[in-house]
């Protein structure tokens, strides 16, 4: 009976020591991966976004910067370099019931930024974009392209998979005919947005435009700057085009009913929204 003790009591100890070591595993793991959490302060209330820095590091901290009055940009009234609270006293220009809401334009319509623009940080391995065939003979294409008719076929796919394959005549497209048809069965979405000019890496933001996503707006590849948008819905056609940073954590309710503001024919609200500050979050 001793000896039934004695082998429960060191089972029971190792059981210990194994759950103790693997909270502590679990523990550095969630310090390691913690990321910071900013307060968007509006006109309309509070928005608390996580900033997704291990995965999109540039441009967490481009945000950061501007919002805390680092990051050098240049004054789109003076034409100087400044470094000043970028995003106070900022409007959100552009408001989609039912899409978005966006902000981040110095100049309040939508055309401004800081001076500068930046490479978009994505993975669209991890969002699946290598797996998923660009040209479906039954179906089509692929709905994420968001070719409408024949002219965005030409445009987005066919013109720049004739670069490609250097192809700059009727005369090449008829020698490298069968290379064209082998390339179009075995392309993927991304490479057709890689075709387009956009640039991925697997250390880049793999998560997906969803509801409450905090992300880049940009005017194409590798050009963001200051301007960014929140989701009021799932946006799938914008997966692999803009760099999701970040994520509404509290406030959901603030954005919704910013999502419902009236605006106008351009889409600006009629009556201000404003970004009072953009803070950390104390610990």
């Amino acid at each position: 009976m001793k000896n039934t003790n004695r082998i429960f009591l060191t089972i029971a100890f190792f059981l210990i020591l194994f759950n103790s070591s693997i909270l502590k595993s679990e523990e550095n793991n969630s310090m390691k991966s913690k990321n910071p959490v900013y307060i968007i302060k509006t006109s309309s209330g509070d928005i608390c976004v996580e900033l997704f820095a291990d995965s999109a590091p540039e441009t967490v901290a481009n945000f950061i910067g501007l919002s805390e009055g680092t990051k050098e940009f240049i004054d789109s009234t003076t034409n100087k370099k400044i470094k000043k609270l970028f995003y106070n006293g900022l409007i959100f220009h552009r408001i989609i019931k039912d899409f978005m809401i966006q902000g981040g334009c110095p100049l309040g319509n939508g055309t401004g930024g800081p001076g500068y623009t930046f490479q978009d940080e994505i993975d669209a391995s991890g969002l699946g974009l290598d797996k998923m065939q660009a040209i479906d003979p039954e179906k089509g294409v692929h709905p994420y392209l968001m070719v409408k008719n024949e002219d965005d076929y030409r445009r987005n796919i066919i013109a720049p998979l004739f670069q490609k394959l250097s192809i700059t005549s009727q005369e090449e497209l008829d020698k490298k005919k069968d290379d064209v048809s082998k390339a179009l069965q075995a392309l993927t979405v991304q490479d057709v947005m890689e075709n387009m000019g956009y640039m991925y890496s697997k250390k880049g933001s793999p998560h997906p435009p969803t509801r409450g996503c905090l992300a880049m707006a940009n005017a194409g590849p590798g050009t963001n700057g200051s301007q960014f948008f929140i989701n009021l819905v799932d946006t799938d056609w914008l997966i692999g085009k803009h760099t999701v940073f970040g994520k509404v954590i509290q406030g959901m309710g603030v954005v919704d009913k910013l999502g419902m503001v009236e605006v106008d024919s351009a889409s600006k609200p009629v009556k201000d929204v404003k970004i009072i500050s953009i803070t950390k979050k104390p610990e």
